[in-house]
């Protein structure tokens, strides 16, 4: 392991470092599970070379996610630009209860709110830089924040940014009834959640921020993989507004749109079929 990973990890905890393993740490990270003396375990994500702000932009966000005490996500125990350190979570077996436990989670934590459409560190969507500075209103922040830069970093085909530009201006009328910021994850697919050992919902690999809600719920629905016991619950905790299935596909737009700037042309069939939809 990096010298001065396990340097750092030792000077957080007190503790000495005696081993550790690779384990699966996502897309674009070497990840690790490390064995401390004292017989803890971590959890360390590693990219040399990072792009500035990217792990510690992930800190402040797990940190702020946390904040409310809504749905468990791991402690920071350390971050640098090239590296990321956790708590170890261990996984137990997801049930119909943690189904429900998940969807009422997510809902405490999107009403716990946030201060602005925006937040105060660096802004990622995945690892796409983006801006986080406040917006006054969801419709110019999802498009001066998110979907014209991501687009722009993406390359996309010029009759796609035509289409794209089209939308923009009708944002404030699709995208549904004004509602204020809520504590959004920004990158919830099945993927990035989990339940403990005690049975209780873990949300890891965040791109938080203060957003609309209904992104989220957007992103849960593009690649499946959460129990329809869980946006049931979701929505007994904290309805969402009339019309709010009608504009999934919408609310898709910006992870597709990352998905485009981070994996290329493969993804740009499906984003344009949703960008012809809404035409």
């Amino acid at each position: 392991m990096n010298a001065d990973l396990t340097a750092a990890i030792e000077q957080a905890t007190g503790t000495t470092v005696v081993g550790s393993t690779a384990v699966g740490g996502g897309s674009t990270s070497t990840g690790r599970a490390v064995r401390l003396s004292d017989g803890q375990r971590l959890f360390a994500k590693h990219t040399p070379g990072a792009l500035p702000g990217l792990f510690r932009s992930e800190a402040e966000g797990l940190a702020w996610l946390a904040e409310p005490g809504s749905v468990r996500v791991p402690a920071v125990i350390a971050v640098d630009d090239d590296w990321l350190v956790l708590e170890w979570i261990d996984e137990g077996p997801r049930t119909t209860a943690t189904d429900e436990q998940l969807g009422r989670a997510i809902a405490r934590m999107h009403r716990a709110g946030a201060d602005a459409f925006g937040a105060s560190w660096p802004g990622f969507a995945g690892s796409v830089p983006v801006p986080n500075e406040p917006l006054d209103g969801w419709p110019a922040f999802l498009a001066e924040r998110r979907l014209i830069p991501i687009a722009h970093a993406a390359s996309l085909p010029p009759e796609m940014l035509r289409r794209l530009d089209a939308l923009i201006p009708r944002l404030t009328d699709l995208l549904g009834p004004t509602e204020p910021p809520s504590r959004l994850h920004g990158d919830l697919w099945a993927g990035n959640h989990m339940t403990d050992a005690e049975g209780r919902p873990v949300l890891i690999d965040c791109d938080a921020y203060g957003g609309h809600r209904e992104v989220d719920i957007g992103m849960m629905l593009l690649f499946g993989g959460f129990g329809e016991r869980v946006l049931a619950a979701y929505d007994e905790e904290f309805p969402l507004a009339p019309g709010w299935r009608e504009r999934v596909e919408l609310n898709q737009l910006l992870p597709l749109l990352v998905h485009c700037a981070m994996l290329g042309g493969s993804w740009f069939a499906r984003t344009d079929r949703v960008l012809r939809s809404l035409a």
